[in-house]
């Protein structure tokens, strides 16, 4: 009896044997597909275990059943940017968007700067005297665009 009489005698097992090989095989080289192909081929083991079926029907299952699982796998919610302890980390400028502040220096000619926290930033904006509330409406790179906020 040779090797493939005795795989196709107990077509079950050996897809059960491959499923378990691709399993192991996925410790070894993580990326994630071949544990869906395994659980697919001993999910097509334990089918054609149960009921007997041809080859070419059984190759058919197990290649629908790992397309099926792969698919399903990239549609996880693992793509979804999960929420952010620090949503601002390394853009420090637009963690500014918003705030409200008074100009210590006049804004001259479209630029300025303002004493934020531990940093002086380069401000752009219409320009405005020393004393002046503003709002910070926007960032480019390093610089802070402003606008005038309310009555002095």
């Amino acid at each position: 009896m040779t090797l493939v009489e005795i795989i196709a005698a107990n077509a079950g097992w050996a897809w059960i044997v491959a499923g378990l090989v691709m399993l192991g095989l996925e410790l070894a080289l993580p990326g994630g597909f071949l544990l869906w192909l395994g659980l697919s081929g001993i999910f097509t083991g334990v089918i054609a275990l149960v009921q007997p079926l041809g080859w070419p029907l059984q190759w058919l299952i197990f290649g629908v059943l790992s397309l099926l699982t792969i698919l399903i796998w990239l549609r996880l919610p693992r793509h979804r940017d999960a929420p952010a302890d620090s949503p601002y980390l390394n853009r420090r400028a637009e963690s500014f968007v918003g705030h409200e502040a008074v100009l210590d220096q006049p804004i001259a000619g479209g630029f300025g700067r303002l004493a934020l926290g531990d940093t002086i930033w380069r401000i752009a904006g219409p320009d405005l005297p020393a004393g002046r509330r503003i709002r910070i409406i926007g960032a480019e790179g390093p610089v802070l665009r402003v606008e005038a906020a309310g009555e002095p």
